[in-house]
């Protein structure tokens, strides 16, 4: 799920459900393919998202959805409602792309909806966007996120450089919501299991107890946004890291729908980075 300027223009495009797979009890996948992807391309990023448009009950449109004809021509309430989804892969020979979903029952949108899609079930979708990629002039590399992050990390470690040094920690519920991942000679997934601890406690201490390898680091840390703001604190003031080195962000808030966090997300990123360099500084 990573929000990031788009590379592409908003043009809508449609493709359809292909298959889906449960990957663990909590996350689906849904592939996604059809004669709409033909010009689809990716840009290089192990981030890159798209924002998947779902359509309000008594919506009387056909995919793909003309985005801007919509918004001209209906009242609000029966506007697209969109959701940002990680694309976890892309087969451009098989022309087909798999999205990753967290699925907590019937809460939300679009975990609801990969639960139960079909397979020929038509979808629009606008993108891809993307903006983080594993560069091989770093010295190490730092991933850390929640299940939201997930399949930009697993996306992230499959493309690292030969002989890159990772550290990367995935905080989960438990067990069972661990997933097999291609990684690098040498390299490994730290699984944090949270069980009843609040989501990122586990991960923030991961990341403050690491001892940070010599030379410049490239970080990507993604998920709730507490535990983001928390992170990004300490890589920024204590360990005095710059913004250039780092992909962080909240993908998600604690206590918040989709919606009302992406109406404030901006505001808070901004208000968080005035406060972290206020620290720098601050005697």
């Amino acid at each position: 799920m990573a929000e990031r300027p788009a590379r592409q223009g908003p043009t809508a495009q449609g493709a359809q459900v292909v298959r889906t797979e449960q990957i663990t009890p909590h996350m689906v996948r849904v592939v996604l393919g059809g004669e709409g992807l033909a010009d689809f391309a990716l840009s290089g990023f192990t981030d890159h998202y798209i924002k998947l448009c779902f359509a309000p009950e008594g919506a009387d449109y056909a995919h793909p959805f003309d985005m801007a004809a919509i918004r001209e021509s209906h009242p609000r309430e029966l506007w697209p409602t969109t959701r940002t989804y990680t694309v976890r892969s892309w087969d451009p020979v098989a022309r087909e792309m798999a999205v990753d979903f967290v699925v907590h029952g019937d809460s939300g949108l679009a975990g609801p909806w990969a639960q139960r899609a079909r397979v020929g079930e038509q979808v629009t979708f606008l993108g891809p966007g993307g903006g983080y990629g594993p560069e091989a002039s770093a010295d190490w590399h730092l991933l850390a996120g929640d299940e939201s992050a997930l399949p930009a990390i697993a996306a992230a470690l499959e493309q690292m450089p030969s002989g890159a040094v990772v550290h990367a920690f995935v905080e989960v519920a438990d067990a069972s919501e661990e997933q097999k991942i291609v990684t690098p000679d040498g390299v490994s997934v730290t699984w944090l299991h949270r069980g009843d601890r609040p989501v990122g406690e586990l991960l923030t201490a991961a990341v403050k107890g690491l001892d940070f390898p010599e030379g410049e680091i490239q970080a990507f840390v993604h998920g709730e946004a507490g535990f983001v703001k928390e992170i990004r604190r300490y890589l920024r003031v204590e360990r005095q890291i710059p913004l250039s080195r780092l992909s962080i962000s909240g993908y998600w808030r604690l206590g918040k729908d989709d919606d009302a966090w992406r109406a404030v997300k901006r505001e808070w990123n901004e208000q968080v980075e005035r406060e972290q360099e206020s620290g720098t500084t601050a005697p």
